[in-house]
């Protein structure tokens, strides 16, 4: 049923009226999510500009769906680029400002695979980003246009149970 539904939302979320930078922007934010410990600060700021931008709802939720497992499958790389940074001696005053700063250290960029994961996303958001955005335009100029012209979708988009989807999981 999971699977059914994450299906539904990722076809829903193509085949918005969003732009495919909105779909894209969405996407991307919902990796930070997907790929960083949960509970965190700073994933409540991603919570939060997902909520005030306008940026696919859809496909954030799809990119925290899709990002958690490559998150957990990851956490040794995180681990690994955490640790390195945390004990950079070039850093260390750095790191020994932002812990006697009020407020920094709930971020608890002190934990090396929160740290790391979020280094690395801010590393891959753009690459998400772009790479979204293309798969986005070339589904709909390629694989959409041509599914729009064939009996079935044109059978089922003429139906009126077609019709009262739309209008209640669409828009």
């Amino acid at each position: 049923m999971l699977l059914l539904k994450l299906l539904q939302s990722i076809i829903s979320t193509l085949n918005s009226e969003g732009t495919p930078r909105q779909i894209a922007a969405g996407f991307a934010l919902g990796a930070a999510l997907g790929l960083t410990p949960l509970v965190n600060v700073h994933n409540l700021v991603i919570l939060a500009l997902a909520c005030l931008l306008n940026v696919s709802f859809g496909a954030f939720l799809l990119g925290w769906t899709v990002f958690v497992p490559v998150g957990f499958a990851l956490d040794p790389l995180f681990h690994a680029v955490g640790l390195a940074l945390l004990q950079a001696p070039g850093l260390t005053g750095f790191w020994t400002t932002l812990a006697n700063t009020p407020g920094v250290p709930l971020t608890n960029f002190n934990n090396s695979v929160v740290l790391g994961s979020f280094v690395d996303w801010v590393v891959l958001s753009l690459p998400i980003f772009f790479v979204s955005r293309m798969l986005v335009v070339k589904y709909r100029v390629h694989v959409f246009e041509r599914l729009k012209k064939t009996r079935i979708f044109k059978a089922i988009g003429a139906s009126k149970l077609y019709t009262y989807y739309r209008m209640l999981f669409v828009g």
